[in-house]
């Protein structure tokens, strides 16, 4: 069985389209058709930047919360957001769980790889994957960490300096457009997935924050996701939809499909 876990989080975007990934969220969970819909009660809080942390109250609680939903529920989970910061709770679950065998194929077009103050935005989905290896906000860390061996970048496209140099001192793998599918060497262990959607070419899905050109085809990811062994939790991001778009959604819920 497979239970949908929508977080409807915005305010770890600073995209101008930051709000619509609460549609997003819901649009996509709809999308999957896909057993059990649960829904984080997301909180809104106030939006100044504490300890270069945008709305950081308002994201340590949503952590919390998702964090106890989960703790109820011993399906197979396809986590929705919402930002990228809707994956800290689910991956430290399933760190818990899998220990040191627990792989993250992090699908994304951005590293992720910023730290506190490093952003002038506080926009925490931008430090998402730095946090998950234990140097992130201090409330939002995880208590049990990733190894820095146990992360795979892949689609990877936009990186800053210091999001580079970050990969480079941690020796974290990453692989981009070209060589997509050798992210996949050596995943044979317990296999957790992110996606966020704006991996893809912005030609086929564009309702995200931060397009980027030169993505990945829609019809190769879900192929590639398909064919990942032992997947054992997933969660797809950054949906922010202005219209409804037929095309988009059958993308979303070939990806669930892929997953699951």
């Amino acid at each position: 069985m497979t239970t949908v876990l929508c977080v409807p989080q915005w305010q770890g975007s600073a995209a101008k389209s930051a709000r619509q990934l609460v549609v997003g969220a819901t649009r996509s969970a709809e999308a999957l058709q896909l057993g059990t819909v649960v829904t984080v009660p997301v909180v809104e809080g106030a939006l100044e930047i504490t300890d270069g942390i945008r709305a950081y109250g308002a994201l340590v609680e949503n952590v919390r919360l998702t964090g106890e939903l989960l703790a109820g529920i011993d399906d197979f989970v396809i986590t929705v957001g919402g930002d990228c910061g809707v994956e800290v709770a689910p991956i430290e679950a399933a760190r818990q769980r899998y220990g040191d065998e627990l792989r993250v194929l992090w699908i994304d077009a951005h590293a992720d790889c910023y730290g506190p103050n490093d952003l002038r935005s506080g926009a925490f989905h931008g430090m998402v994957v730095r946090t998950l290896l234990g140097d992130g906000p201090a409330l939002l860390t995880p208590h049990h960490p990733l190894n820095p061996e146990q992360l795979v970048h892949a689609g990877l496209r936009v990186a800053a300096d210091v999001e580079r140099e970050f990969i480079r001192t941690t020796g974290v793998r990453g692989y981009g457009v070209d060589d997509l599918e050798r992210a996949a060497d050596g995943l044979d262990g317990p296999t957790y997935v992110h996606i966020d959607l704006d991996v893809l070419d912005p030609a086929e899905f564009g309702s995200v924050g931060y397009p980027e050109p030169g993505g990945v085809p829609a019809q190769r990811l879900i192929e590639f996701v398909a064919g990942l062994g032992n997947v054992v939790g997933a969660g797809i991001t950054e949906h922010a939809p202005s219209t409804d778009n037929a095309n988009e959604t059958a993308i979303i819920h070939n990806l669930g499909r892929a997953l699951s």
